[in-house]
C-alpha cells in the first residue's frame, strides 16, 4: 500500500465532496477568455496533445481546461508554442489565474495527522508548516496544481478567478 493510499484510507471519514468548477481553468498562456470560444473550434487540439503533464484536457466545446488530478503545470510553453490561432501565446506568459487554499476541516495536518503530502511534490517551496502540522498556503504559489492531486482527502481547493 502506498502512501497516498494509506491516508485516503485513514482519512475517508473527514473527505467532503467538492464543488464543481464553475468556470474552466484555464492555461497560463492567454489575454482574452472570448479567443477560446472564438478560435479554438478551428483548433485540432495540438495544444493537449503536446501537454507533457497530460494535464490539458478539451472540452465539449472544444476549448482547453486544466485538470490537476494527477500532476500540474511546469509552465514549459509547449501549449502556447502550438497554438497555431493565437488564443494561448508565449508573450502572455503570466502564473495560472487561480487562488489555491487549504480546506482545515479536510487537512489531515489540521487535524492533527502528520501529512506531508502537499509539501513534497511542491517545487516553488509556497506551503509553509507550523512546527509539523498547520499547512498554509504562501505568497510563492503559482497555482500550478501539483499540491491538488496528492493530496489524499482533497482538501486543496483551486478558485478560478
Amino acid at each position: 500500500m502506498q502512501r497516498r493510499e494509506l491516508f485516503s484510507s485513514l482519512a475517508s471519514s473527514i473527505i467532503k465532496d467538492k464543488k464543481k468548477q464553475e468556470k474552466p481553468l484555464r492555461p497560463p498562456y492567454f489575454n482574452d477568455e472570448s479567443l477560446f470560444h472564438n478560435e479554438c473550434s478551428k483548433c485540432d487540439a495540438k495544444c493537449a496533445t503536446v501537454c507533457e503533464e497530460d494535464i490539458i484536457k478539451i472540452a465539449k466545446d472544444k476549448t482547453p481546461y486544466l485538470v490537476f488530478s494527477q500532476s500540474g503545470c511546469i509552465y514549459c510553453d509547449k501549449c502556447a508554442l502550438s497554438c497555431e490561432f493565437g488564443v494561448l501565446n508565449i508573450q502572455n506568459k503570466k502564473t495560472i489565474g487561480a487562488v489555491v487554499a487549504i480546506d482545515k476541516k479536510s487537512c489531515l495536518s489540521w487535524n492533527d495527522i502528520m501529512c506531508f503530502s502537499c509539501k513534497d511534490p511542491c517545487l516553488d517551496k509556497a506551503i509553509d508548516f507550523q512546527a509539523m502540522f498547520k499547512p498554509s498556503i504562501n505568497d510563492k504559489c503559482t497555482a500550478c496544481g501539483f499540491c491538488i492531486g496528492r493530496c489524499p482527502t482533497n482538501a486543496i481547493q483551486i478558485k478560478v478567478l
